[in-house]
């Protein structure tokens, strides 16, 4: 496979849809953009593998590519010689002309070929690429068709004057044509997926399937046959369980509902909004919702009923209830974990387990209150969101041992310490702290003291750090070099040298020899 992590997350896709979804093998590969034979190989291989929905929580993609794709079986190609299937098929467009007759001619010229059977498979296989016009019959609750209007409508900016344009955002549903439009300043994909939330708020369900057109604020690469999906856009369909289904490129028969709805939006909202002046898109959505209620109970012109009429008796008894919470808007992007395993998201940088520095692409989802960091489809971190650029938000847990080990250490832990050996050995730890730029600058310092109390003894250490701070000099240094010089029982500055004691002989007389001290003789 190509892009393995693409395919692994095609699957799970697959998977979702066949058993939590219930979609058939047909809506399957429609909405996945593969064909319906790839659909079939994936579950048929699941179903080998003892796969179903949901997929163990700690099956990553690795395992399951491990788990799926075992054989290394080539793909099945034709091993008989087959016809020009565009002549077969400009043949067929005779009258009186069928396949029947056009496969006994293909034996006739190659009698050890295809049976009827394989004839007719190969040729629909090929005609599924052909352009077919069909008038679509939408199933109550099935489709929900998304557009922007081509016109936009004027507002004025109060605060600087200057003339802007607010874009309305059309969902319409396909059964009963219900439809909900709101203006939006930007087609931001933060306006995309605030749109589609207040939409399905609005119908007050979910349909099975949604039909966009190749945005490129939901489709990031649009194709005929594998469009692919903004991530976002992609995350939001599966919290809600609706299947996103795109149109084809420069098709607008694929949602000629959506036009149709674009239209009456036009007519029905925007035209009577013409010579009104706004001041913001709130006035504007303000301004939009009776016209918006006209428009839904406004009757049909060739049927019985409205479309508000139409939506409670066929629509809304179909529609799939809304999730607990609403879709919180979340962003997705890729990094990498460098050597201090943090990776940079806007501006911030969030930690990963530092096995996993520079080990690869880690993806992040992004909301407004939380960063989830993922490694191969499952989660390793997560982590409060930080607004300030340049912090750096570390898990403990995700550090070695010995980074662990070092930010155990705080000022207060130090001097808790200190405490312990002695109150000056407390104050000279403190005094170091304080005259650092940052605290930090002074661990080194005080882990050196605790390397000397090891060395030397509490008892020492003290009086080194009492001496050091007579001294004015309560320094890392300093206190090493008066236990190295051993003179930390040293008169300390403006105390006298005792005097030594008299030593004991029998040839020295001593004071009371001479019957009193100094002071009676020079009296």
């Amino acid at each position: 496979m190509p892009n393995r992590r693409l395919s692994m997350r095609k699957i799970r896709q697959i998977l979702r849809l066949k058993h939590e979804a219930g979609l058939s093998d047909r809506q399957i590969a429609a909405s996945c953009a593969l064909p319906r034979s790839s659909i079939a190989n994936y579950l048929e291989r699941a179903r080998d593998a003892g796969l179903s929905w949901p997929l163990p929580g700690e099956l990553d993609d690795e395992a399951l590519y491990a788990r799926l794709f075992t054989d290394t079986a080539a793909a099945y190609q034709p091993t008989r010689p087959l016809p020009d299937w565009e002549s077969v098929h400009k043949d067929l467009r005779r009258k009186g002309m069928t396949l029947q007759l056009l496969w006994e001619e293909y034996r006739q010229d190659h009698p050890d070929g295809y049976g009827y059977t394989q004839f007719c498979n190969y040729y629909r296989n090929w005609k599924q690429d052909l352009h077919v016009v069909m008038r679509l019959q939408h199933v109550a609750g099935e489709r929900t068709f998304v557009d922007w209007a081509g016109q936009t409508i004027p507002w004025t900016d109060p605060g600087t004057g200057q003339v802007q344009q607010a874009l309305l955002f059309i969902a319409v549903l396909g059964c009963s044509n219900y439809t909900f439009a709101e203006a939006f300043p930007t087609k931001q994909l933060w306006h995309w997926i605030e749109a589609h939330v207040h939409t399905f708020a609005f119908f007050g369900g979910v349909t099975e399937l949604l039909v966009p057109d190749n945005e490129a604020t939901g489709v990031t690469r649009a194709c005929r046959y594998e469009p692919t999906m903004q991530r976002t856009y992609q995350d939001m369909a599966e919290h809600y369980g609706v299947v996103t289904l795109p149109t084809r490129p420069r098709k607008p028969r694929d949602k000629a509902k959506a036009e149709a709805a674009v239209q009456h939006a036009e007519r029905r909202l925007l035209a009577p909004l013409r010579h009104h002046t706004f001041f913001g898109v709130g006035q504007i959505n303000e301004a939009l919702r009776p016209l918006l209620h006209q428009l839904n109970d406004r009757p049909f012109q060739k049927l019985d009923g409205s479309r508000r009429v139409w939506f409670e008796q066929l629509d809304q008894p179909a529609l799939r209830p809304l999730p607990d919470m609403p879709y919180e808007f979340a962003e997705w992007g890729t990094g990498q974990a460098g050597i201090d395993y943090h990776v940079q998201v806007d501006r911030c940088f969030y930690s990963v387990p530092h096995t996993l520095a520079r080990k690869g692409v880690i993806e992040h989802c992004t909301t407004a209150r939380t960063v989830e960091l993922l490694r191969n489809g499952q989660r390793v971190a997560v982590h409060q969101r930080c607004w300030k650029p340049g912090r750096h938000i570390t898990d403990p847990a995700h550090m070695p041992k010995a980074h662990r080990r070092h930010m155990e250490w705080t000022p207060g832990h130090l001097v808790d310490w200190a405490a312990k050996v002695g109150a000056d050995t407390a104050t000279a730890v403190r005094r170091i702290l304080e005259s650092k730029p940052h605290p930090e600058h002074g661990y080194r310092a005080c882990l050196g003291l605790m390397s000397l109390a090891k060395r030397h003894g509490h008892e020492r250490t003290e009086a080194a750090c009492r001496r050091a701070l007579a001294l004015n000099s309560p320094t890392y240094q300093s206190i090493k070099s008066i236990l190295q010089t051993k003179r930390e029982h040293d008169p300390l500055p403006g105390q006298q040298t005792p005097k030594p004691p008299t030593p004991t002989h029998g040839n020295v007389r001593g004071q009371a020899y001479y019957g009193g001290d100094a002071t009676d003789d020079a009296s």
